[in-house]
């Protein structure tokens, strides 16, 4: 998964960094709010973990910021040396969907973040296989429409396992690649345009099958399950289906 850390000790975020990676998640770090915020307009994130005193503002602005920005379903972890009531009553108040005090336990930390992920993306977090008339089949690699299986490489099986795992989730460009070619910037924009084509064509994904694809201008894409409101938070005039 995808996550984000927000905090101005750079030895701690390379802590958090390093745990988060070891469990297999790609974690980006930042060293202020404004940078944060600055990568949420137009990258997606599966979690937040924020910092509560930063150099340029305080993590609750953060926190209702992002909630202002991408709606309610990303969660939030909040991390800090408070450890008052009152204080963890407005962390979760302000849009925080839990709280932790330092010093961090990794393991704790560990096991918080999955939780959150589990609650928030029970689908991307889960083993299922099957949607409507699209079966995956994990052991072989391979994926049937309608009981045919249809011939696909291999990283045209990564993106549509993750994309069928997140429906209706808007997923960033850099997302998108980053899940299909590993952790890195190397992969052109122009080869992700090519997958979501083929697999557009390959998996027949139209109204008749349950599935759309949509592309969301300057941000990225999104599966639809069709029959399914989508909402969007940052709602474009420039949103198109191609």
């Amino acid at each position: 998964m995808r996550i984000a850390v927000l905090d101005d000790d750079p030895i701690l975020l390379e802590l958090i960094k390093g745990t988060l990676e070891r469990h297999h998640h790609v974690c980006h770090t930042f060293a202020s709010g404004t940078s944060l915020l600055k990568d949420v307009r137009h990258e997606t994130f599966d979690l937040l973990i924020v910092d509560w005193h930063l150099p340029d503002m305080e993590g609750i602005d953060v926190v209702q910021t992002v909630r202002q920005m991408v709606g309610s379903q990303l969660p939030i972890l909040f991390i800090t040396r408070r450890q008052e009531e009152r204080d963890v009553v407005r962390a979760l108040t302000c849009g925080a969907d839990d709280f932790m005090t330092k010093p961090l336990r990794m393991g704790e930390l560990v096991a918080r973040t999955t939780a959150l992920m589990r609650r928030a993306f029970p689908e991307a977090m889960g083993m299922r296989l099957v949607f409507g008339p699209y079966s995956f089949d994990a052991d072989k690699r391979s994926l049937a429409v309608h009981g045919q299986t249809v011939e696909l490489k291999n990283r045209e099986y990564e993106l549509a396992l993750f994309m069928f795992r997140n429906p209706g989730r808007l997923l960033s460009r850099a997302h998108l690649r980053e899940v299909v070619w590993g952790d890195t910037n190397e992969a052109p924009s122009r080869s992700l345009d090519t997958h979501v084509s083929r697999l557009r064509s390959k998996l027949e994904l139209t109204e008749d099958n349950g599935y759309t694809i949509t592309a969301i201008y300057g941000m990225g894409y999104r599966l639809d399950p069709v029959g399914t409101e989508i909402r969007d938070p940052n709602p474009s005039p420039e949103e198109t289906v191609s």
